[in-house]
């Protein structure tokens, strides 16, 4: 479903080339729901940007569905759909439900089809009550929650998640929990990155470790806990970025 093959990204600051990520490998299966680990700075955000087709590698290549991100865009855009962190891409002058109308649209979605879409995401993360208010007034969890309602307004097939819950209270989060199972057993693939390991632990089979642009794990996440005889993802996490991608495993 997803391909990452060697993909190198370097920018250039100033006179400085900055590599942010160094010939990263792995494949997401359909139905997948991987989960992106690292801190800060790590690459994650520039990886998820690059399979979105936001971002060209320097070297190296990504496929997205059978399709190369460079080559076919357009095609890999219908597919997805991205939300990432801080960057919600509402309009503040316009309401929650004429923003979706508006990216419905972007979409080809009918009319119908559009209007039973946002009942359904509205109802879902509880939206009804300020559906019809501008974005401008909202709260950062109340806009975070049209954000994701916008990433899923036309059904994609593959997810890009950065730190979805970011700004969502406690029943929200578990709300977004409960819909990427519900997108698990609709055979969505998904990407997420979180700082939240439990997070993860709930939600993904699978987990790619990503440390100063480098690969460091990439695997099944029972398969992880059996090897290091511990089920504290933090735990492992940590000692993973100690150790290195001499103990990459695939």
């Amino acid at each position: 479903m997803i391909e990452i093959n060697e993909v190198t990204k370097k920018f250039q600051d100033k006179k400085v080339f900055v590599t942010a990520l160094k010939h990263v490998s792995f494949s997401v299966k359909k139905g997948q729901i991987v989960g992106l680990l690292g801190e800060n700075g790590a690459g994650k955000t520039t990886l998820l940007r690059t399979i979105a087709t936001l971002l060209t590698p320097t070297e190296g290549s990504v496929s997205v569905g059978g399709y190369d991100t460079v080559k076919n865009p357009d095609e890999i855009k219908r597919k997805i759909g991205v939300l990432f962190g801080g960057e919600t891409g509402l309009y503040d002058r316009l309401t929650a439900r004429e923003n979706l109308e508006y990216f419905a649209a972007l979409y080809g979605l009918s009319k119908h089809e559009t209007k039973v879409r946002i009942d359904d995401l509205a109802k879902m993360f509880g939206m009804k009550d300020y559906l019809n208010r501008k974005v401008g007034g909202f709260s950062k969890g109340m806009r975070q929650k049209v954000a994701i309602a916008r990433t899923l307004i036309h059904n994609p097939e593959i997810i890009l998640f950065d730190e979805p819950t970011t700004g969502l209270d406690i029943t929200s989060s578990n709300v977004f929990r409960q819909l990427v199972h519900q997108l698990k057993r609709e055979g969505k693939t998904i990407i997420f990155s979180s700082h939240i390991m439990e997070e993860v632990s709930m939600l993904c089979d699978t987990v790619a470790m990503i440390h100063k642009g480098e690969l460091v794990h990439h695997g099944n996440l029972e398969q992880l806990y059996k090897s290091e005889g511990s089920r504290d993802l933090n735990y492992i996490f940590m000692s993973k970025l100690v150790r290195g991608n001499d103990y990459y495993a695939s």
